[in-house]
């Protein structure tokens, strides 16, 4: 039987990205999106879901368990990520950013539960290097970001019963249709989309017995100060 993976933001991005990779592995990919993916494979169960909202959570949950008992692979590629100044920022796009990013995905994992497989699920969450570093215009993203690794690392600890992995992947730019939205921004010193997946593809093959627990990359010619 296929292993089974839930993969959230397959409408774009990394989370397309990470969805197609792990069908060519052979896995039955459960994706969940705001908008419809253009992923057309056998194995691919496109779901609608706001994170934000409790209910499209508990129906998508209910999808996966209507077909599979449990989930090997979780990978967390949603989220929002609006740059704007102190200045040009306001409380609700402070608001939106940890409803989406930290509260949703708590949501999320809590109604995911019943889902888990004792020492063979993983969950893959995708950060930014904002999660470590800080950088101007993103007071709002940095702000989820840092308070959804705060959020993972206690969810980490009260799972351990379960002896399940979680791969936190801190990931310096990659060139997505996300910088489209900002021309000034030079996209030469981003990692490319295979680049990326050069290192999932590495963490979702690695024997069940190595962790990884944080781990950075990024362009060579990039920055973390």
């Amino acid at each position: 039987m296929n292993k089974v993976a839930i993969v959230l933001g397959t409408s774009s991005g990394l989370g397309l990205a990470c969805a197609s990779s792990l069908l060519e592995r052979g896995f039955l990919v459960y994706g969940g999106s705001r908008s419809e993916s253009t992923l057309v494979h056998d194995n691919f169960v496109d779901l609608e879901i706001d994170i934000t909202q409790e209910k499209h959570i508990r129906n998508f949950i209910n999808e996966v368990k209507a077909e599979s008992d449990v989930v090997d692979v979780l990978v967390n590629a949603a989220g929002m990520c609006d740059m704007k100044s102190i200045t040009d920022s306001t409380a609700l796009d402070m608001r939106m950013h940890l409803e989406t990013n930290v509260i949703g995905y708590f949501n999320f994992l809590k109604q995911f539960e019943p889902l888990i497989l004792a020492d063979e699920t993983h969950l893959i969450n995708l950060f930014s290097i904002s999660a470590k570093r800080f950088f101007p215009n993103t007071c709002s993203y940095s702000s989820a970001e840092f308070a959804r690794k705060g959020m993972l690392g206690v969810f980490e600890k009260e799972w351990k019963k379960y002896q399940i992995r979680f791969s936190n992947l801190f990931v310096g730019a990659v060139d997505t249709p996300l910088w489209q939205d900002y021309s000034e921004i030079d996209t030469s010193k981003m990692l490319t989309t295979d680049e990326f997946l050069y290192i999932f593809n590495s963490i979702v093959d690695a024997p069940l017995n190595i962790q990884f627990p944080e781990m950075t990359f990024l362009h060579r010619d990039g920055f973390l100060d």
